[in-house]
């Protein structure tokens, strides 16, 4: 642990944690700050005018980021006949009917990211209080509910990224590793950024976009400076 704190305090040194940076600046001091041994994850937070206990103010959505995560998904895909061999063909991980939902109620859940085919909702339905909390219940909305399954397991390989507001109008994701470039990096976030903006609900009053930071797996979070955004700096 001391060894931890001698390189966050070096870290925290390195630059003014009340200070807002623009996007590009935050981006950069988070992946120099990514010091651990592993290939850290950079991530984004975003505080939004929100109260996601009302429909009318819920940011929800996918957005495809140019670069990918750099972390492998796992796709898991509802299907039968023809649809469940275009699944496999398009790399899915998981594929099944019936068998598959036996699996899911057992908690045996390998997956990821979880695709339907519109017949298949019936059955997937009663997957809900398994497949919810975890995030993965299917979604029309989300595009994760298609007869397009060849698209969409592309989709969600490449590094699509789900977002959801969480109770506090918090929005998180990560949009890279600390391996990528700052340019990839950058315009993951900026791609991020720009899918939470227009995703602004109709009942969001005020300020939509009340903080943002971006920070590394293990690393301090960097302030972004929210008109910088607006800007596209």
């Amino acid at each position: 642990m001391a060894k931890q704190g001698k390189r966050l305090k070096a870290v925290y040194a390195g630059f003014d944690r009340e200070k807002a940076y623009a996007l590009d600046e935050a981006v950069k001091l988070a992946k120099t700050n990514a010091k651990a041994k592993f290939d850290e994850t950079i991530e984004i937070s975003m505080n939004l005018g929100i109260d996601p206990r009302h429909a009318d103010q819920m940011v929800r959505g996918v957005v495809g980021l140019p670069h990918g995560t750099g972390k492998t998904v796992r796709v898991g895909v509802f299907a039968r006949g023809p649809k469940a061999e275009e699944a496999k063909a398009a790399g899915a991980d998981v594929v099944g009917a019936d068998d598959l939902a036996a699996l899911v109620q057992e908690g045996k859940i390998e997956f990821d990211r979880c695709i339907a085919t519109p017949d298949m909702m019936a059955l997937v339905g009663r997957l809900g209080k398994v497949l919810g909390p975890r995030g993965l219940m299917p979604n029309p909305k989300l595009g994760t509910v298609t007869m397009d399954v060849k698209g969409a397991v592309t989709a969600a390989k490449a590094g699509q990224v789900e977002f959801r507001a969480e109770k506090a109008g918090i929005i998180h994701a990560g949009i890279g590793k600390a391996s990528f470039g700052e340019d990839q990096l950058l315009a993951n976030a900026r791609a991020f950024v720009d899918a939470i903006q227009r995703a602004k609900p109709t009942g969001a009053k005020g300020t939509y976009v009340k903080k943002v930071a971006v920070s590394s797996t293990m690393g301090p979070g960097v302030r972004v400076d929210v008109a910088s955004l607006a800007a596209g700096a």
